[in-house]
């Protein structure tokens, strides 16, 4: 790029992409340079924690080293291949970093249990019952579809899988689940 009296700055993304296999260290400087305020921005996004995210962010370079031949602009922009990198970096690490994980097959008897959390002393008393009960009265099948959901960040595919069902209900369990909690919820404001 260099020799073509291009400099490095002005290069194509897909060029220092493919420079970055030359194992050439100016090419690798200016294609991190480039690209790590939104690669570091993705992971502390969903981590939250700009320590891990540095990591996630070095890791995605790594990946995007070892992996640059295979990269297909045809499935998108370098920027947006990156960016999915980092993703799914961040979200592995997030999963992995849940504490005390309990099984969903344990959820029937958890579901009628309020625990003391930030989140239920930040809601009056009145409102926590109110969000109580309109779980209490959720069919078991969609209440366990919401938690496995909501609570254990488990997508519509891992809920089908895990509860044997088609995605297609696990999807309607959910989204119904939440649409009667909302009605719940909002006629509970209204009555105040």
């Amino acid at each position: 790029m260099r020799s073509m009296g291009m400099s490095l700055g002005h290069a194509p993304d897909e060029a220092l992409l493919s420079g970055l296999t030359t194992g050439d260290p100016e090419i690798a400087v200016a294609f991190v340079r480039r690209f790590q305020r939104t690669v570091f921005g993705v992971a502390v996004a969903v981590v939250g924690d700009t320590q891990l995210a540095e990591d996630i962010a070095q890791q995605t370079f790594e990946r995007a080293w070892r992996h640059a031949s295979v990269y297909d602009a045809r499935r998108g922009s370098v920027k947006t291949w990156l960016t999915t990198i980092a993703h799914n970096l961040a979200v592995d690490a997030v999963r992995a970093r849940r504490a005390d994980p309990v099984a969903p097959e344990d959820l029937d008897a958890l579901l009628g249990v309020m625990t003391d959390t930030p989140e239920d002393r930040a809601l009056d008393a009145e409102t926590t019952a109110g969000i109580g009960a309109a779980l209490a009265r959720l069919p078991r099948e969609q209440a366990r579809a919401l938690a496995m959901a909501a609570i254990y960040g488990m997508t519509a595919r891992e809920v089908a899988d895990f509860e044997d069902i088609p995605l297609g209900t696990a999807k309607t369990r959910i989204r119904t689940a939440l649409r009667r909690l909302r009605a719940a919820w909002g006629a509970e404001v209204n009555r105040r």
